[in-house]
């Protein structure tokens, strides 16, 4: 996986320099030339991307001034001032102990139980106290695999099951299983709206960024060329007037494809204010729960199961809203 790797080690990398600070004297050739442009051929051995959140800090000075702006242009004989140190991207790999949900573990193998509100990998505004760090500070061997043996993502606010990767033979595997759909990933959800039609329905639409709004994902014409495949089976669990409980499968792993494919349907998520769901019965998070995972182990072959019950919040939401979860009952409700 050498788009991944690449990425967490380029950040590593820059974790590990040494803080210094570079003068560099633009040359007749870059006159004019974008700031960002120039710090990547003057200091080559740090990506641009790294350079640029360096200017964001206000770490790169000329006469006195942060330049802040990668699109700032530059001057023959300018002399910039760039103080080389840990960006908050560079680091974000590092290892904190937190306390980890762990249902199976083995030399190769790692299954969590995410709970709601903690963020899968370093990202701009939570640079520190995700499942990465946590995995770093698990076990040795972390530092060493791409993104830390995480091969698969819930976002913030989705609670339940993670499979992760502790040896590099077994992230390779996990992902190849992935990308083959070996592996069985499935979700319980409680929406809005009365279920109409059939009690099972197959959704097999693209999806992609959202044109009028940068933070969503939606569903888009597979003519645009902007959607990628995504198809997640619904079958109903119970339902009322007001609200539906469903178990989803998920075929592929698109971003938000749950709550992006349910919106489309007419059947926003409880709590889920992005796709037009709102919050009732106390639930203020989109109300959805990876409550099924079964594969086989990446190294042995040996088939695995794993099952979760929803968390407290999600219990009490369904509750209130009438609808009934029993979970003795739960392998009849999900799919096969």
């Amino acid at each position: 996986m050498p788009g991944l790797e690449s990425e967490a080690g380029a950040v590593l990398d820059e974790l590990t320099a040494e803080m210094e600070t570079r003068i560099c004297e633009v040359p007749a050739a870059m006159h004019g030339w974008r700031i960002d442009r120039a710090l990547a051929q003057l200091i080559p051995e740090f990506s641009r991307s790294y350079l640029q959140q360096l200017m964001a800090d206000g770490a790169v000075v000329m006469r006195g001034t942060a330049l802040r702006k990668p699109s700032a242009r530059i001057a023959v004989g300018d002399r910039l001032a760039v103080e080389l140190r840990p960006t908050q991207q560079a680091q974000a790999f590092v290892a904190q102990a937190m306390a980890l949900d762990v249902v199976f573990e083995d030399a190769d193998l790692l299954v969590i139980q995410k709970p709601a509100g903690l963020v899968v990998h370093p990202a701009a505004g939570h640079w520190t106290g995700t499942l990465l760090n946590g995995l770093l500070a698990h076990h040795a061997g972390a530092a060493a695999l791409p993104r830390a043996g995480i091969v698969h993502r819930l976002d913030k606010d989705t609670s339940g099951l993670m499979l992760v990767g502790k040896s590099r033979q077994a992230v390779e595997a996990l992902v190849r299983a992935i990308a083959a759909r070996e592996v069985n990933r499935q979700y319980l959800a409680l929406a809005h709206g009365r279920w109409q039609g059939a009690a099972e329905k197959g959704v097999d639409q693209p999806i992609g960024r959202d044109v009028h709004n940068r933070l969503r994902m939606a569903v888009v014409r597979a003519d645009t060329g902007i959607g990628k495949t995504a198809q997640t089976t619904i079958r109903l669990l119970d339902g009322s007037d007001q609200a539906c409980l469903v178990a989803c499968k998920l075929h592929t792993g698109r971003t938000h494809q749950i709550r992006v494919h349910m919106a489309w349907l007419g059947h926003p998520l409880v709590g889920d204010a992005l796709y037009g769901g709102r919050p009732l019965w106390g639930m203020g998070r989109q109300a959805l729960h990876a409550a099924r995972l079964s594969l086989r182990h990446p190294i042995t072959g040996e088939p695995l199961a794993f099952q979760s019950a929803p968390p407290p919040d999600l219990l009490a939401a369904i509750d209130g809203s009438g609808l009934r979860y029993n979970e003795p009952g739960l392998g009849s409700g999900f799919l096969e």
